[in-house]
């Protein structure tokens, strides 16, 4: 029987018959460690608790405590609510569901069904019968031509689309119980570590958050191992909610937005802007005693700039549309970073070594054209301004900057009571 080597985070390789798996492996170390298990990550590629392994390679454990484990059991998740929305309302097209912070989300096309928050009692019933039934998420691999066969016999375009913009031969699909659906993988075991559901709210979004495509409904959700920490949870968000920045921005007159001015805007108010002042004030002083130059740069530039820097082939999609000139061929952007602009200001002149390093700092305005579901207060805009800085050294002075450019930050984090 051909061997296998397995290393594990704390340095242990042992060896194991090729076609093990990582249940297995957690079998190994011991019983209960199994039986926390919900996750695993072969040679930093997520794999499920069931897949053979059949190399040399390093592999990671997962259970509910870290961050890749509740990512997996909420994208398992995702799945037993796309599983009782198809239940519940027939001829529902299912698009993309993944995990995100704290839960997970899926866009639904419901037709000419509708969806409130009063339904959702019944879909959580039904995920909790679902995962009642203890079914284990399994892969498989398709080609591309069942793939799309399997999608347009469920006349779901969506999913087409996806799948046409694959690869043959990368094509996977996750199946549970009678349920299947288009997934690269990254489940728990079975449903039947899903003790407590909770549905949180229903958006619109644009399928793949173009509003030139169709508008379909976002279900967010999220999901607990016990009812206990369900609870635990939802009074948190309880005691959020007399803290939401929103709710206090309005109480104490420091923002506003309006529908004329655009979404994603804010209006500072007075006792804002002297609010604000005053933080940029102390963050300004911070920055100088750290070595900082202060600068200022416009809040446009030529679409080229943003080219050059690789900012349009990152941000092009959410930005505002280019602004044309008189002259032909002239085209500007609302800057969505200032990066580029700093680094201007440094070529502007010939430097030394010895004038090494420069640092420069901007409350820089920049502008990003976030879809309207996803905007959020003062968290999710389309014009906000960032403490930014950027640092012009010699390659010998690159760990010692590093160091130094952490300190006046750490200080505000203790200063400020960030956790």
């Amino acid at each position: 029987m051909e061997m296998i080597k397995i290393s594990l985070p704390d340095g242990t390789v042992k060896e194991f018959e090729s076609g093990t798996t990582p249940m297995d492996v957690a079998k190994s170390i011991s019983e209960g460690f199994a039986r926390n298990v919900i996750s695993a990550k072969f040679e930093d590629t997520v794999v499920e608790t069931s897949t053979p392994l059949t190399t040399d390679g390093s592999l990671i454990l997962y259970t509910w405590n870290d961050k890749d484990g509740k990512k997996a059991f909420w994208h398992s998740t995702s799945h037993v609510m796309a599983q009782a929305i198809e239940n519940l309302y027939p001829g529902s097209k299912l698009t993309i569901g993944p995990a995100i912070e704290n839960g997970f989300y899926y866009d639904v096309d419901f037709g000419e069904q509708k969806i409130s928050e009063n339904d959702f009692k019944k879909i959580e019933d039904k995920m909790l019968e679902i995962a009642r039934g203890k079914h284990e998420f399994s892969m498989r691999s398709t080609t591309k031509a069942e793939a799309l066969s399997y999608y347009k016999e469920q006349k779901n375009p969506f999913k087409v689309e996806l799948i046409e913009n694959l690869e043959d031969g990368t094509i996977t699909f996750c199946d549970h119980d009678s349920f299947t659906d288009l997934c690269r993988g990254g489940h728990i075991p079975n449903t039947g570590i899903i003790k407590a559901v909770k549905l949180m709210s229903v958006a619109g979004a644009y399928w793949r958050g173009n509003e030139n495509n169709p508008q379909l409904t976002r279900v967010y959700g999220t999901s607990f191992p016990k009812q206990k920490d369900l609870k635990e949870y939802l009074e948190l968000l309880e005691e959020a909610k007399k803290r939401d920045h929103r709710k206090l921005g309005k109480e104490l007159q420091l923002f506003t937005f309006s529908q004329k001015v655009g979404q994603g805007l804010p209006l500072w108010l007075p006792k804002g802007a002297a609010l604000r002042e005053r933080l940029e004030n102390f963050l300004k002083a911070a920055q100088k005693k750290a070595g900082y130059e202060m600068v200022i740069t416009p809040h446009i530039g030529q679409k080229e700039l943003y080219v050059t820097s690789g900012h349009y082939e990152k941000y092009g999609a959410d930005s505002f549309q280019p602004i044309h000139t008189p002259n032909e061929g002239e085209e500007f952007l609302l800057k969505p970073m200032n990066c580029p602009h700093h680094c201007e200001i440094y070529n502007s002149a010939p430097w030394s070594y010895k004038d090494l390093p420069k640092r420069f700092a901007e409350f820089g305005t920049v502008y990003r054209y976030e879809q309207s579901g996803e905007l959020h207060g003062l968290t999710r805009v389309r014009g906000f301004t960032q403490d930014d800085a950027h640092i012009f050294c010699t390659p010998d002075q690159l760990d010692s900057e590093f160091k130094k450019s952490n300190r006046p930050y750490l200080i505000c984090i203790r200063i400020f009571r960030f956790r």
